[in-house]
């Protein structure tokens, strides 16, 4: 028994529906290269984006797990931490977001997710390390009331000057490795402004606006990419907003 894949904006392959606490395993440490992931997660959006940017579809198996009714087996046989992502490699099972997505771009085929400019590197290590902070200022966010909190309008405006750094649209010229990690957090801080705080992210950040407008015609990013009124319903329902 599974649940139905989320509504999700570019789908460009077939996805399988989440398993449950009533699935059965996939033949695990068979050879098979699997990336496990649950469809909302941003923290996992971040794997998924990497594995379709190196262009592996086709070497790295998408098996969607349900966080609500997680199977057994997945803890018990798979990844210890019981949580997403995942990825299944070589008789070895791996997570962490940011470890996991290094690890793609390092041990597998593809355009790179790093360039080999020295500033542009230890910059993209700066952002990297500030991604837990704006991360934790979206969740306070979420979780406080009235006005967008000024510890989020603050990680929001060190973005918009990150942002400065190349010529655009991206934080390192192309889209890179630092673009995965921060955009499944803009995506959602973007709806929740919207959705719920009735502000405009981008409003007088023009470098973040481009941002949004280029990172939204990159494929790698919006095969991931579910329905925003999807994702708001989520939000809500999970951190208690009416």
């Amino acid at each position: 028994m599974a649940t139905a894949v989320p509504p999700i904006i570019s789908p460009k392959e077939d996805l399988p529906p989440p398993l449950t606490s009533a699935s059965e395993p996939p033949p695990l440490f068979d050879g098979t290269t699997r990336l496990y992931l649950a469809y909302h997660c941003p923290y996992a959006q971040r794997a998924w984006i990497a594995r379709n940017c190196k262009g592996l579809q086709d070497k790295i198996k998408v098996v969607a797990i349900d966080l609500a009714d997680r199977p057994a087996w997945y803890k018990e046989k798979v990844y210890p931490e019981n949580k997403v992502p995942a990825l299944e490699h070589n008789n070895q099972v791996k997570g962490e977001s940011l470890d996991l997505v290094k690890y793609i771009d390092s041990n597998f085929d593809g355009p790179a997710l790093l360039p080999d400019d020295s500033a542009k590197k230890q910059f993209a290590e700066e952002l990297l390390a500030f991604s837990d902070g704006f991360n934790s200022a979206f969740f306070s966010c979420l979780r406080s009331k009235g006005d967008v909190s000024n510890e989020a309008a603050a990680a929001v405006d060190k973005i918009e000057a990150a942002l400065k750094f190349s010529d655009g649209p991206f934080f390192l010229d192309q889209f890179s490795l630092v673009d995965i990690a921060y955009v499944p957090f803009i995506e959602r801080f973007q709806i929740f402004y919207s959705g719920i705080k009735k502000d405009d992210l981008a409003k007088g950040r023009p470098n973040l606006h481009k941002f949004i407008e280029e990172v939204n015609k990159v494929d790698a990013y919006t095969q991931t990419k579910l329905d925003p009124q999807f994702l708001l319903d989520q939000m809500k329902e999970k951190f208690g907003i009416a």
